[in-house]
């Protein structure tokens, strides 16, 4: 698929959604976009504490939407956004499971970048009904794409 149709599918999932920002990807067209458009960015907003146990994605900037433990959310995220990521830019955030990288993107909408997408389904995936186990159903990692736990 090229990389018109990837962006006019999620922008078509995000108006069919609702979203207020420009589309929402799932993980396998967020890679594509990454591959295709070197200029966009991913950024990944969950804990340090996440990246270090569970993995990071080599390519993603880091920026801590919330601080683990309690989650308290990070004050200066705004700021830090603004000086690491050009507003011109396509920006793909992305988290555990979708909902903090939803957040975020509404946010930098909301700052004025207006290629802001959220990668649906986030690093983990959804977690299975009976054992509450991630990485099995969907998700950056069980669509096998580079990740690691250097």
């Amino acid at each position: 698929m090229s990389l018109s149709q990837i962006l006019e599918k999620a922008k078509q999932r995000a108006q069919d959604l609702n979203l207020p920002y420009a589309g929402a990807l799932t993980p396998q067209e967020a890679y594509q976009v990454l591959q295709q458009a070197p200029q966009a960015q991913l950024v990944d907003v969950r804990t340090t504490a996440e990246l270090e146990l569970v993995g990071r994605i080599p390519m993603a900037q880091h920026i801590e939407w919330a601080f683990y433990p309690g989650m308290v959310p990070n004050p200066h995220f705004q700021n830090q956004l603004a000086q690491q990521v050009d507003k011109e830019s396509l920006v793909i955030f992305l988290c555990r499971t979708g909902g903090r990288s939803h957040n975020a993107a509404v946010l930098a909408s909301q700052m004025g970048f207006t290629e802001a997408y959220n990668m649906l389904e986030g690093f983990e995936g959804e977690a299975t009904p009976e054992m509450r186990q991630r990485c099995r159903i969907n998700g950056w990692k069980v669509a096998d794409l580079p990740w690691t736990n250097a």
